[in-house]
Order: structure tokens, then sequence, then C-alpha cells
């Protein structure tokens, strides 16, 4: 089996909704024969489901991550290069490229633009490979962005990364020496960074699409109860945790 595709199966059965079902499922074979056992995976299914799902919790976890980085307002110098990390599309030619992106891909093309309105000396690379599509997320990015006004000579492509890692590995020889500035996810910038800085280049940091925003202002009943966008949310930042720990070890090999 393909690595890539493993690393993604294996993280897939660690996301908290699949614990939790088979937390829940155990419960069911267990409730006959070992009941104290059955008792115990029932709990802890619907423990982990209530604070998964609960905003306080998800944002405490979110907050975490996505509080390591500013967001980007202005480079002392020029900068040479905004690189766009690729994240997921569907293609549809019935559509226009902005819509045929998921909205991770567009949040970062909208702060892309943002910075490319203030440093237009600068340089857009969109990175990501095609997966299942026909047409590569580097690619569709692009076309958004020339719809949305940004010139095609001031794009470049990385059309085959299929993941941050590689992105890095492939993106770094080409901008190493160079003002950089680097969109991403809020709560995927931490990894983002660590992977550039491992292959020579220290980017500026521009993270776009926060999960979590105003965290101080006043709060209705309804944040105390549970919410399927938040358990979205703690599935994320558990994803990003996971990524960073795996990171993490590969440094140690």
């Amino acid at each position: 089996m393909d690595l890539f595709l493993l690393k993604k199966i294996i993280g897939e059965m660690l996301m908290p909704i699949n614990i939790i079902l088979v937390l829940l499922f155990a419960a069911l074979i267990f409730y006959r024969s070992k009941p104290n056992l059955s008792f115990k995976c029932l709990l802890a299914g619907t423990l982990t489901l209530f604070l998964a799902s609960l905003p306080p919790f998800s944002d405490w976890v979110m907050t975490s991550i996505e509080d390591d980085f500013e967001t980007f307002s202005r480079s002392n110098s020029p900068v040479d290069y905004i690189v766009v990390l690729g994240c997921r599309h569907t293609v549809d030619p019935k559509l226009p490229e902005t819509s045929q992106l998921a909205p991770c891909s567009l949040q970062r093309l909208i702060e892309a633009i943002r910075i490319f309105r203030i440093h237009p000396e600068a340089t857009i690379i969109t990175s990501g490979s095609a997966f299942s599509q026909t047409v590569s997320n580097a690619e569709t990015v692009k076309q958004a962005a020339i719809s949305l006004g940004i010139p095609e000579e001031k794009i470049l492509t990385e059309n085959f990364p299929k993941d941050t890692e590689e992105e890095a590995q492939l993106i770094a020889p080409r901008i190493i020496g160079s003002n950089v500035v680097l969109v991403t996810n809020a709560n995927h910038m931490p990894r983002s960074i660590k992977y550039f800085q491992q292959n020579g280049v220290n980017p500026i940091a521009a993270p776009a699409g926060h999960w979590v925003k105003n965290e101080n202002q006043k709060k209705s009943w309804k944040y105390y109860t549970p919410s399927t966008n938040k358990l979205k949310q703690t599935t994320l930042a558990w994803y990003e945790t996971l990524g960073r720990i795996v990171q993490w070890l590969k440094t140690l090999f």
C-alpha cells in the first residue's frame, strides 16, 4: 500500500468521531458478556463526544494552536514570494474556479490576494496536487486568483506535492534566501512553518481562516451547549496535534 495513503487512513482512524464510534460499538459488543467494560466504553464515548462538541473546550484547544502567530500586516522589506499552501477543491466546469475551491483553499487565496495588494512586488506561488481531481489544487487556485484580478505572470504553480512536508521540500530550493510570506490556515501554520524551517526557509507567517474569533466577547447560553461545528473544530485541532507529534518524531530518526 502507498505510504501516503496508509498515513491518511491511520490518521482518519484516530479522529475523535471514529474513536467515539469504536467505544460505542464496543459498549454494544460487551453489553452481555462484560457489562462493566461495556459501561466504561459507553461512558468514555459519551464524555468524549460531549467534550469534543462543547464550544468552550473546542475553542480552548484550537486557540492553543491558532495563537502561535499574529496576522500579517506589512513586511519591513520587499516581499519576494507569497507561498499559498494547497488544500482541497472539486473540479466542476459549470462553476467558476472560486466556487470549486473548498473553504480552506478560498480562505488562503483571499489572504494571499490581500497581501499581494500590500506588496505587489511579490510573486505568488500556489501549491497542491490534483489527488483524485483532473486539475491540481495549485492550478485551480491560480485560475481563481487570475479571475480576481491577479496578473497571470505574477503566479507560479507547484502542482505535485501531496502534503505540507512535500510542499516545503519542493518549494524551498526556489525561495531560499528570499523574503517569503507563507499563507495557510491558522491552525495549520505552526506545523507548516516548522517544515519550511527544516528546509532552510524562515518565512513570515500569514495565518488565514481562524476558527476562534473575538474569544473575549460576551457569550450567549448557546455557547455552552454541544455543537456539530465545534466537533469539526476539535477534530481539526486534534488532526494538527497528531501532525505535530509525527513531525517531532521524525526529527528523532
